[in-house]
């Protein structure tokens, strides 16, 4: 789809400096763009690129000053970055614009489709199941049973939402996530052996979530798994049963949450990061990459480190700082242990010595 520099200026509000009919049909950094491209400078270390870029417009701020004369058209706006990914998001909109049903693909006689839906090849979508207006459905999805969507939701190829779960409004769930599987639950028996434990309940997800690829979020064993509004969990994390995410808190990948654990409001929580069960995180809490929580955090909006994880985030990189210079700190024991040893061999000879009154 093309458009051109008039086009692009009026839907940023900005001014066009040089050919407003100059079209262009693709996105691409500075650095890299070509003819036919649209582009932006931001970063004042880029802006030798404004002087030798092909693309052929380029969103710069009011502010921008030249020093060199460009060949590429210019538009002048507030926040050139801002401006930039108000395209991102209109361009990537367009893209995924997809409507009507694609075949072959099964929509129960009972399931409930809003207006402007897409629903892709080979998608399932099970009986009872309600689907809210504007939403789409890639291929080789499966909506189970009585599952209700909300609208504006987009569920990837592959995404698999099991029976009785609900979605909200705005939510984007990416390739290969699974939302509903059974919590793990098995109780021993005197055997040895293990009974499954049946997991009734579902999965709740707020409005505008988004999840990544390869994300399982698992049904509670009664009740509701809860990811509530705004949260924003990344690839490849483990959602055990019955756990709570709170609004707007975000999570890095391959994070394992075990089941009952209840995170707060606004947290930030790295990748590879491990929770145990039936642990609570307070509101505001910052953990780093690969700490391991083993008890509950109730101070707000604090920093945490370590494996498992034992102080402040401050004094775990000081400790990691620390563990950094043990190599160095291990020779200069063994230096001090010479010394020492020199010392004590020097006082031992001075009492074998003997004293005047024995000459």
């Amino acid at each position: 789809m093309q458009f051109t520099a008039q086009d692009i200026g009026f839907m940023l509000n900005g001014t066009v400096e040089g050919d407003p009919h100059a079209t262009v049909n693709h996105l691409a950094k500075i650095e890299e763009a070509f003819a036919g491209s649209l582009s932006f400078l931001a970063n004042p270390k880029y802006e030798p690129y404004l002087y030798t870029t092909d693309a052929s417009i380029v969103i710069i701020n009011d502010d921008q000053v030249l020093t060199e004369p460009v060949k590429t058209t210019l538009i002048r706006v507030e926040n050139a970055y801002t401006a930039f990914s108000v395209l991102l998001e209109k361009y990537n909109t367009i893209k995924l614009n997809k409507t009507g049903v694609e075949q072959p693909s099964f929509v129960h006689p009972s399931a409930q489709v809003g207006e402007n839906c897409y629903i892709g090849a080979f998608a399932y979508i099970g009986p009872g199941v309600k689907i809210g207006n504007n939403s789409k459905i890639y291929p080789n999805a499966y909506i189970a049973d009585n599952v209700t969507i909300g609208s504006q939701v987009t569920l990837f190829p592959g995404v698999k939402v099991y029976f009785d779960c609900v979605i909200g409004n705005n939510v984007i769930i990416h390739s290969g996530a699974i939302i509903g599987s059974d919590g793990f639950g098995f109780a021993p028996n005197a055997d040895g052996t293990y009974k499954k434990i049946s997991q009734i309940g579902n999965v709740i997800i707020e409005d505008d979530v988004e999840i990544g690829s390869n994300t399982t979020i698992d049904r509670a064993t009664m009740g509701s798994t809860i990811i509530h509004k705004g949260v924003k969990l990344d690839n490849l994390i483990q959602v055990a049963h019955n756990v709570e995410i709170g609004a707007n808190t975000v999570i890095a990948a391959q994070v394992g949450i075990s089941g009952s654990t209840k995170i707060g409001e606004s947290c930030v929580i790295g990748g590879q990061v491990g929770m145990a069960g039936h642990v609570s995180v307070a509101r505001g809490s910052q953990i780093m990459a690969k700490s391991g929580i083993n008890r509950n955090i109730v101070e707000e909006n604090k920093k945490w480190g370590g494996m498992p994880f034992f102080t402040s985030y401050l004094d775990n990189m000081r400790t990691l700082v620390a563990v950094s210079h043990l190599p160095e700190l291990e020779k200069k024991v063994k230096e001090l242990e010479k010394v020492i040893a020199e010392l004590n061999k020097k006082n031992d000879n001075s009492k074998k010595s003997p004293s005047l009154g024995e000459i």
